[in-house]
C-alpha cells in the first residue's frame, strides 16, 4: 500500500498555510476564494471587474494554469523561507 508523503510536521499550520495562499493568489490577481476569508485584495478586485465576482468559486483551483499555481506555492515557499531567516538572525 502506498503511503503518502505529503504529511504536515505541523497539522495546526494548515489553516495559516491556507490563509497565506489565498492571499497570494488575490495579489497575483487569480480568480480564487473561499468564503472564510474576508480578503480586501480579491474583494475591491471584484468591484473595479478585474476579476469577475462569478469566476471566484469556493476552494476551486481547477480553472487555474499550473504555471499561476506554481508561482502562489513558489511565493508561499519564497514568504516562509524569509520569515525563518528573519527569526534565525534576530535570536
Amino acid at each position: 500500500m502506498a503511503r503518502s508523503n505529503n504529511v504536515k510536521v505541523v497539522p495546526e499550520s494548515k489553516q495559516a498555510l491556507d490563509i497565506l495562499k489565498y492571499e497570494i493568489a488575490a495579489e497575483l490577481g487569480l480568480p480564487v476564494g473561499k468564503n472564510m476569508m474576508a480578503n480586501a485584495d480579491t474583494e475591491f478586485a471584484t468591484e473595479l471587474g478585474a476579476i469577475p465576482s462569478s469566476s471566484i468559486k469556493e476552494d476551486y483551483w481547477g480553472h487555474i494554469s499550473s504555471r499561476d499555481a506554481g508561482a502562489v506555492g513558489g511565493s508561499i515557499t519564497k514568504r516562509l523561507i524569509q520569515k525563518a531567516e528573519e527569526v534565525m538572525f534576530t535570536l
